[in-house]
């Protein structure tokens, strides 16, 4: 083998081996905005297994929050019966798994949870705001959170099932509002809202 055909060959490897080099990186941001992106649908999950949960013993409709009470009950069954599944699972007992799981959250909790900085947000306005404002105005005041729309519909939905904003329909657009502590537990509208808004 000649010098030159060396040289040539040797800098084909360095061009393929940066070209290679290059993709990988590529793939290592695409992978870590794919796994936030996933961390962020595990916690909402995990927020919506917990209020399952919680609902599960509930026969008393009055005792549910006023926007699910319209819903069928086999709608409200299917999350319990996959939490109880869950639970049932020969991997490991439900008593362990729940304090393993708490024992995590509280090792996580260090940024405020997303429900609650939509609520604070929700709380500055007195109309109802649409889930896109919601993002967008997350995003300018908390630069470091980045959740996906899809993200803070399904957390908005969540509090809403909890009963601590309120679901609007205007025309084609969801809206939400925070639901005043006083009339949170009630399932009762205050007099100054709307119920058909």
């Amino acid at each position: 083998m000649t010098s030159q055909s060396a040289a040539t060959l040797r800098s084909r490897y360095v061009v393929q081996a940066a070209s290679d080099l290059e993709e990988n990186r590529r793939l290592q941001q695409e992978l870590a905005e794919r796994i936030k992106v996933l961390q962020q649908q595990e916690a909402l999950l995990e927020d919506i297994l917990s209020l399952a949960e919680r609902y599960e013993g509930f026969a008393d409709p009055s005792r549910l929050p006023e926007q699910l009470q319209d819903e069928p009950v086999v709608a409200r069954s299917k999350p319990a019966s996959r939490a109880a599944s869950r639970r049932s699972s020969p991997a490991r007992s439900a008593p362990a798994g729940r304090a393993a799981k708490k024992a995590g959250a509280k090792g996580k909790s260090r940024q405020p949870l997303l429900g609650d900085l939509l609520a604070e947000l929700l709380g500055q306005y007195k109309e109802p705001r649409r889930a896109k404002d919601l993002r967008d105005e997350l995003l300018e005041k908390y630069p470091d959170r980045d959740p996906t729309p899809q993200v803070v519909r399904n957390t908005l939905e969540s509090l809403v099932a909890k009963g601590r904003i309120r679901r609007h329909k205007q025309q084609r657009s969801v809206m939400y509002t925070l639901v005043q502590p006083a009339a949170r537990g009630t399932g009762e509208v205050r007099a100054d809202e709307d119920p058909g808004a």
